[in-house]
């Protein structure tokens, strides 16, 4: 059978043992563009955009369209963990120190008990229902048993940005949960493949296993907060760069950099140092780590695309044929009667109630990148039953990833209570629509020259209102073609009502929900003052939004 995650592409062009270079630029257009659209069409009918992509990576995978590049294929692993990376960074930027304080027992709870749980379950089952040795069937277990930062970590994100369970920490306690638990699977999961390859535990690893994982531990959060102090002092001490895009690109570089140092010295956590490298980022600059969050937060949108259709052209389908209903039982055996009683014991004594407990089943149990990485491993070492692990790491991914991506979003309404957001721990996604009240005078110019500066500087929207006091007006076509000259570059809507100038200027803002309202105020003199001043004041005095007033005289605004 079929290796799950096959790094050959038969049909690839080649000329003299190399591929055509627009091979390669073809298989990265394929990539980009069919992840998006297909990610988007799922979308559009209620499902998580990653669910198209995995889809999309199957299409165009070797079974099916096979378009991607062989080059592509074999650096697959490589682009997961750039993006495992870009996920990370985004997870400790957004972690917030006094909510993990407040649940850190319970974070460090949770990335023991559910895991350990799970994987003992799923190994006993698996002696009944794959006839495997214990130690194969804890080999299993630990392939499942491991959480995919790659949905846990956006989806909790989303949900800090959203307000959902940030009063009591439930997504810091679960992003640090599932960090934790990570480094103990991929601990375990080397000690049993070296005791079954090897035949046995040299030197007492057993015994040795609870000092290895503190060892990463420890050694992972030293070497991110020294790697955190290094980029501080570099990028806002130093000053060493000059915008956003220059700071990114040094920050994920080093923290690419600790990845590759956990290869290398497999004796630290490459995944807790890269979130320790953003979490302590926080704490040194606090407008460095925003700089970068919103950068992160970019570079994900590509890295999103990559991570999921590299995962859906990587799964080879044929190898679930014999293994789908066995398979889908010890999945559901390991979540319902293992990771539930874990989670259940690392909740005890919380001040978790019993519909925050239970938000971990969708938000706790998605599987998908440790499961692509691991997953190939028995069978490449010719361990018993490494075809049966193989599919089920492949099963486990194309159920419980879109399902959990699903369920993070559409269950935490209806089981944690909404708070306000901390925008200083997280990322606010807010749109920004701007009103520009103006008349047929001269100052429209003005008012519309300023609206456009502020919308450009936040990147927003903007109403171009115009309150019509006399049937007919003659300039608004006049005052409608200078709007399309002034904001040409910037998404915006022309509308004119009738009615008396303050109040539809204070209700037109209400309906449309904008940030600010922008108009005019001609200048001081006394006489003039009394006839036009009026309306920029009743405007002033009855809004309940901020209200930027534009001089003419001055040609300068004041709030």
């Amino acid at each position: 059978m079929d290796a799950l995650f096959s790094q050959e592409c038969p049909h690839d062009v080649e000329l003299g043992g190399r591929e055509y270079p627009w091979k390669m630029l073809e298989s990265v257009v394929w990539i980009l563009l069919m992840g998006f659209v297909c990610g988007q069409l799922v979308h559009r009918f209620g499902a998580p955009p990653l669910v198209g992509m995995i889809l999309a990576g199957i299409f165009l995978g070797p079974q099916v369209g096979d378009v991607i590049a062989l080059n592509i294929l074999d650096m697959a692993d490589d682009l997961r963990a750039i993006a495992v990376m870009v996920i990370l960074m985004r997870a400790g930027l957004g972690l917030d120190r006094e909510k993990l304080k407040q649940q850190g027992t319970v974070a460090l709870r949770l990335g023991f008990l559910p895991a350990i749980a799970e994987a003992l379950v799923v190994g006993l089952v698996a002696t009944w229902l794959f006839d495997f040795d214990l130690p194969i069937g804890l080999l299993l277990g630990c392939v499942v048993s491991a959480e995919s930062p790659a949905v846990i970590v956006p989806g909790m994100l989303r949900l800090k940005s959203l307000g959902w369970g940030v009063g009591k920490g439930i997504p810091d306690a679960i992003l640090t949960g599932s960090a934790l638990s990570d480094v103990l699977v991929l601990s375990v999961f080397s000690l049993m493949v070296n005791f079954l390859v090897q035949g046995g535990l040299d030197g007492g690893a057993l015994q040795w296993l609870p000092i290895q994982v503190l060892l990463q531990v420890l050694l992972g959060v030293v070497i991110g907060y020294g790697a955190a102090r290094l980029i501080a002092r570099l990028l806002a001490q130093q000053n060493w760069t000059q915008n956003t895009v220059q700071d990114v690109l040094v920050t994920a570089c080093i923290a690419l950099g600790l990845v590759i140092l956990a290869e290398i010295f497999p004796v630290l956590s490459g995944y807790l140092a890269t979130m320790s490298l953003g979490f302590f980022l926080i704490e040194l600059d606090p407008p460095l780590a925003r700089r970068l969050r919103m950068g992160f937060n970019s570079l994900w949108i590509v890295a999103e695309i990559v991570l999921f259709v590299l995962m859906g052209a990587s799964i080879q389908l044929q190898v679930l044929e014999t293994t789908l209903v066995p398979g889908l039982l010890i999945l559901a055996i390991g979540l319902l009667g293992g990771r539930m009683v874990g989670w259940y014991l690392a909740t005890v004594g919380s001040n978790w109630n019993w519909r925050e407990r239970l938000f971990l089943l969708p938000g706790n149990s998605a599987k998908a990148t440790v499961q692509a990485a691991i997953g190939a491993i028995p069978l490449s070492l010719g361990i018993e039953g490494g075809e049966i692990i193989l599919a089920i790491a492949a099963l486990s991914i194309l159920v419980t990833a879109p399902l959990g991506a699903w369920a993070i979003p559409t269950f935490a309404p209806k089981l944690l209570s909404k708070d306000s957001i901390d925008p200083t721990k997280v990322t606010v996604s807010t749109r920004t629509v701007l009103l520009a009240a103006v008349d047929t005078s001269e100052l429209a110019v003005s008012v519309l020259t300023k609206v456009a500066d502020l919308a450009r500087r936040s990147n927003g929207e903007v109403i171009v209102l115009h309150v019509i006091t006399t049937p007919h007006e003659p300039e608004v076509q006049q005052l409608h073609q200078q709007t399309q000259r002034l904001l040409l570059d910037i998404r915006h809507q022309f509308l004119t009502v009738n009615g008396a100038i303050p109040e539809t200027i204070v209700r037109t803002a209400q309906e449309y929900q904008v940030s600010e309202i922008v108009l005019g105020k001609r200048g001081h003199q006394p006489w003039r003052k009394v006839l036009v001043g009026s309306v920029s004041q009743a405007v002033l005095e009855t809004s309940p939004l901020p209200v930027v007033i534009v001089e003419e005289r001055e040609k300068r605004s004041s709030h």
